[in-house]
């Protein structure tokens, strides 16, 4: 599932070194979406009280943005776009949404943990 979700937010993006560095790059990206996930989930108990979603993600704003500025730079890093000095504007979106997705799928889960007494 995370493997996918890479490739759906990021598709096949040229990096340097190769298919060595490729596994690297996902391995970045899954444990950026599993932090992303479990602050969702951990958060989800004020979702669960009756604070609207959007005010709970302002609780963690400052950790989302660091989970989205990591994997940015990250890439930059490793990737052939940072060596062209073509850095598109859009790919930082593409991080931002990978993040959020994740994020959000886990205040979801937390939601249904908390309703079904779980945590």
């Amino acid at each position: 599932m995370l493997q996918e979700s890479v490739r759906k937010h990021f598709g096949y993006i040229k990096v340097q070194g190769g298919v060595f560095m490729q596994q690297g790059f996902d391995e970045a990206c899954f444990d950026v979406a599993i932090e992303a996930y479990l602050l969702g989930g951990k958060v989800s108990k004020f979702g669960y009280t009756g604070e609207p979603m959007d005010v709970v993600k302002k609780r963690c704003e400052e950790e989302v943005k660091h989970f989205i500025d990591t994997l940015y730079n990250f890439w930059l890093y490793w990737s052939e776009m940072g060596v062209s000095n073509q850095v598109d504007e859009s790919f930082y979106y593409c991080c931002e949404h990978y993040v959020e997705t994740w994020w959000s799928e886990g205040y979801e889960k937390g939601i249904k943990r908390h309703k079904l007494r779980l945590n």
